[in-house]
């Protein structure tokens, strides 16, 4: 294998992100994906990579590691530290990638709310975040299209139990129509990121339309 150094500007790596990736290790030490054994930390390097390989810079890359860690581990003081630690653009981004800033996750909002909120919300987000997300989506699509594959329906269990199927089908096709308009500011990259989640969501709701013929009237119920 042969390695190849990048032209000034390029995407180098500073010991920033080693930083953020100790930060990040220790925030979620005692996380697992759900249903698995599978260290959270699996999913943020995933996302990170997701981010570095469509185009992002060494700020998003960060801020893909860390962007749960408001959202699951202290809200808004969470985002004071990062911003203290990593920055204003970090921090900005993390916030923006958070359906929920509450202390407390056990005390967010109810799942329907907070998802159609964070869809309206996408229309808007800053451009900086918006890799970030769809990194994040494309990651977790992947994760439950070969979950479903291998589990069936007892991969619903998973979820809060307001989604269900319907609920998981509805949000992420909600998240391809939200965010493909978005990822068309940030160039070829970005959008070669949406054609991978929309594969990958498309998937999912040909798996669930097969086994719940009707899923289009069940997702119909989680419109405003």
């Amino acid at each position: 294998m042969t390695t190849e150094t990048f032209p000034p500007g390029g995407p180098v790596l500073s010991a920033r992100y080693g930083e953020a990736l100790e930060y990040a290790r220790d925030l979620h030490r005692d996380d697992v994906r759900k249903g698995t054994r599978i260290p959270y930390l699996s999913h943020l390097l995933s996302v990170s990579a997701l981010v570095l390989e469509h185009g992002g810079d060494e700020d998003q890359a960060i801020a893909a590691l860390l962007h749960d860690a408001a959202e699951d581990h202290g809200g808004e003081a969470r985002i004071v530290e990062i911003r203290h630690t990593f920055g204003d653009r970090v921090a900005d981004i993390v916030a923006a990638c958070s359906d929920s800033l509450v202390e407390d996750p056990s005390t967010r909002g109810p799942w329907r709310e907070r998802k159609q909120a964070y869809l309206a919300h996408l229309a808007t987000t800053p451009v900086d975040a918006v890799l970030v997300t769809a990194s994040d989506k494309v990651h977790n699509a992947r994760a439950i299209q070969s979950d479903l594959e291998r589990h069936g329906d007892e991969l619903w269990s998973r979820f809060n139990k307001a989604a269900g199927f319907a609920g998981v089908c509805w949000y992420y096709t909600g998240l391809v129509e939200a965010l493909r308009p978005r990822l068309v500011e940030l160039g070829d990259d970005a959008v070669a990121l949406g054609r991978k989640l929309d594969a990958a969501v498309a998937a999912i709701c040909e798996d669930v339309r097969r086994r719940h013929p009707d899923l289009d009237d069940a997702m119909r119920a989680f419109d405003p």
